[in-house]
């Protein structure tokens, strides 16, 4: 059932190092991004691909993980194994529009499908990661979508009350509180 597949699709902070993510499944995912709607059927949405430990550990620092974990980082043996960075093309359009969040999800959803988690991460130090990729300046940084062989449970749980943070218990399982549907759903 979708749902079920939505439900084991979390966000993954800790990965696995084999196998590794390897380029052939990031090229499977944008081809699954590709086929999304997209606003004014533009297709403004690029991809720089990284499935190669070098580029990895390149990319890595740019990146803010985990708000809710105060000073926690993954240690390098639980970095994902692969990258995707969502790019709009501004010679296409500068409009902001919706596209990179489509295609973001259905790529985490096809990903999660092959047994591949991952965490899509919008705390960017954007100007280092421009300058680590050695991107075009009409290229501008959306989101980047890291990826890797989950090694971590996550937990989901009911919220309580507006208590949205998530939290590792003492056996390291992270719970993730969502609200209710019915306090979703206003009428």
């Amino acid at each position: 059932m979708f749902a079920d597949l939505v439900q084991k699709n979390r966000s993954f902070r800790r990965f696995y190092q084999e196998p590794p993510v390897v380029r052939a499944d990031l090229e499977q995912l944008v081809e699954v991004a590709r086929l999304a709607a997209s606003g004014g059927n533009l297709q403004a949405i690029k991809y720089f691909l990284s499935a190669d430990p070098e580029t990895n550990a390149r990319i890595f620092p740019t990146l803010r993980w985990a708000g809710y974990l105060k000073d926690w980082v993954p240690a390098e043996r639980e970095r994902p194994t692969a990258y995707i960075v969502l790019l709009r093309d501004n010679e296409i359009t500068t409009n902001f529009m919706i596209d990179h969040g489509i295609s973001s999800e259905l790529m985490r959803l096809a990903a999660i499908e092959k047994g591949i988690g991952s965490c899509l991460i919008g705390s960017i130090d954007r100007p280092r990661l421009r300058t680590v990729l050695d991107l075009p300046t009409k290229l501008e940084i959306l989101l980047v979508l890291a990826l890797g062989r989950p090694s971590e449970k996550v937990v989901l749980q009911d919220a309580e009350g507006d208590d949205i943070k998530y939290f590792r218990d003492p056996a390291g399982v992270l719970h993730v509180p969502k609200r209710s549907t019915r306090e979703l759903i206003i009428n």
